[in-house]
């Protein structure tokens, strides 16, 4: 007798375990009750979930209820470790990285974040969204100093060159991509050349560079507790 199929909410969990959220990530910015910018130009248009439906995500999201001092630090941890796409554990060790590196935890965090190959890619406009970047750095599709790297993770540092391989520029969605990108803001540690395809890293970013809207402090407070 064939074994009955699991529910699709422990089936959903199961799959989570290999480190990929797979619901809509318009839930994460609703439940957030701020856009997270996770699916980059559409998040700019009227078809923007937040914007349709200001409320939290499920059948109780209509619902107000006042915070503790724990939920609001929670609240502000999430934030930030779903804007740059990460998970928990992930999430966890970037912290702990920035605890051991000399000056301000919280901005060392965010520096860490800033310096990940996927997120320069995507400050870079080579992407439209982080998750963008991050498929092509994993299909390799990005060079650092003229070498493939596949690790989104992989920390850049001052001088490194980030180019995109001209064969993956001629597709359609990169093609858009790049026709948007000189009217976006680069941020003031990166330089682009978008006839190259190539970027350099000028400086490890400071916290008045990150325009990420997160009180990184409660982030602190959050894992200090």
């Amino acid at each position: 007798m064939p074994a009955a199929q699991a529910p699709p909410r422990i089936v959903k969990e199961a799959r989570g375990n290999l480190g990929k959220y797979i619901d809509s990530v318009c839930r994460l910015c609703r439940r957030q009750g701020v856009k997270l910018f996770l699916k980059g130009d559409r998040c700019f248009t009227p078809k923007c979930a937040i914007e349709r439906r200001t409320y939290g995500p499920g059948q109780h999201g209509q619902l107000r209820k006042k915070l503790s001092a724990y939920a609001v630090r929670l609240r502000e941890k999430q934030k930030l470790r779903r804007i740059y796409g990460l998970l928990e554990k992930q999430f966890s060790i970037s912290f702990k990285r920035a605890e051991r590196t000399k000056g301000m935890t919280g901005e060392n965090l965010l520096s860490l974040l800033e310096r990940r190959l996927d997120n320069v890619v995507f400050r870079m406009a080579f992407a439209s969204s982080r998750n963008q970047a991050r498929q092509l750095v994993n299909h390799r599709h990005i060079l650092v100093n003229g070498k493939p790297v596949n690790i989104p993770s992989y920390m850049v540092d001052p001088g490194d060159k980030i180019t995109l391989k001209r064969k993956t520029a001629g597709s359609p969605i990169l093609q858009k991509n790049l026709e948007a990108a000189p009217a976006k803001r680069m941020p003031s540690w990166i330089q682009v050349d978008f006839d190259k395809l190539e970027g350099t890293v000028l400086t490890a970013p400071k916290r008045q560079d990150i325009d990420t809207n997160v009180d990184v402090q409660l982030v602190v407070e959050f894992y200090s507790r």
